[in-house]
């Protein structure tokens, strides 16, 4: 049996879908600044601006796919059951879309809304910068169910509890600069999991992990998810 294992995917797992990571080197988001479009106070500021963003995100996600690294984690999901669970820094669906079931999305969903007058959540594939009634309260105050910056990512209490339980931690496409994702891996180690990374590249987080490999998420994950279903150790050089 592998153990209890908690997997963290970022940007990287669906960039190689189609999806773009949106933070470029100049540090803007499709040309937007992170201020415009990705905190409280740009909405209030400006909400048609930031529907506008993310209307145009949620339709785009319509024309990708999960890759082999989405499947491959599914593949585990199907072995495992409740020993594996998934917890991602993307706002995407691709990890479900897969098949996986024990996702937790820390920053929010694209494809739901959160009203902000009731706090109720639905379920969203349409726009919202026509600013549509609440189909709970009617109230036109629905916002994305995304985690902007200065706002305490989802089920934080729920993570913690599963690293503490984990054997082992591995981390997918991410850029281990942002917190507290980036954390994860230090308190993996404090709990006493294996820990692995699997990166297209070295990232800032790479010094605590005990090993890590780089390359395509859509080769490295199938590869590993292999070697674990095989039974070649939990987490194998």
């Amino acid at each position: 049996m592998a153990g209890r294992i908690v997997v963290l995917t970022g940007a990287g797992i669906s960039a190689e879908s189609g999806v773009p990571t949106f933070r470029d080197a100049d540090g803007l988001w499709e040309g937007h600044r992170v201020e415009d479009v990705a905190t409280p106070e740009a909405y209030e500021t400006s909400p048609s601006t930031v529907h506008r963003f993310y209307d145009a995100r949620r339709q785009a996600l319509g024309a990708v796919e999960p890759n082999a690294a989405h499947h491959a984690l599914a593949r585990l999901e199907e072995h495992l059951g409740d020993d594996l669970l998934v917890v991602t820094q993307n706002i995407d669906d691709l990890h479900e879309r897969a098949g996986s079931r024990h996702v937790i999305h820390m920053h929010g969903e694209l494809r739901k809304a959160l009203c902000r007058a009731c706090e109720g959540r639905f379920e969203w594939t349409g726009d919202l910068g026509d600013f549509p009634p609440c189909p709970g309260c009617q109230h036109s105050e629905l916002r994305p169910d995304v985690v902007w910056f200065g706002e305490i990512p989802y089920e934080m209490d729920t993570i913690i509890e599963a690293l503490a339980d984990a054997t082992a931690f591995v981390s997918i496409g991410t850029s281990g600069a942002v917190y507290p994702a980036a954390g994860f891996v230090q308190q993996a180690r404090r709990f006493g999991a294996d820990t692995l990374e699997l990166n297209l590249v070295p990232s800032d987080g790479t010094p605590w992990f005990a090993r890590a490999r780089h390359g395509r998420a859509g080769e490295l994950v199938p590869a590993w998810v292999d070697e674990v279903l095989a039974g070649r150790g939990l987490l194998t050089s």
